[in-house]
């Protein structure tokens, strides 16, 4: 997710979920089949650019291998969904962490898609 419109848009309009370093902004949308997503880090907490963008690419690595379930469901439903996820720990997370975290997110918005309709 790029757009800065689409992200001012999602974080005025969208839900909120704490998954304990992450912070989860997320809106479904019917009749749209796309799933964006969003990364960010604190430049407070990490100084170093190299710190900032590998926490980015593992976040993004993690959602990238458990995101097609997600993905099927939302094309099941013709819905869409556009997520931001914000890490805002303190200290340099292990892959397999944020892998975990990364599946428990998905595994909630699944719910949250089903529970909508």
């Amino acid at each position: 997710m790029k757009s800065r419109k689409k992200i001012q848009a999602l974080f005025s309009t969208g839900r909120a979920l704490n998954f304990s370093p992450f912070r989860v902004i997320y809106q479904i949308k019917n009749d749209e089949n796309s799933l964006q997503l969003g990364v960010a880090v604190s430049t407070r907490q990490f100084k170093k650019a190299v710190d900032r963008n590998r926490i980015k690419r593992l976040i993004r690595e993690a959602y990238r291998l458990q995101k097609n379930e997600l993905n099927d469901l939302l094309i099941s439903r013709n819905k869409g969904l556009d997520l931001f996820i914000i890490y805002s720990g303190k200290a340099l997370p292990e892959y397999s962490f944020v892998f975990e975290k990364t599946g428990n997110i998905l595994q909630k918005l699944s719910k949250e898609i089903h529970a909508t309709n």
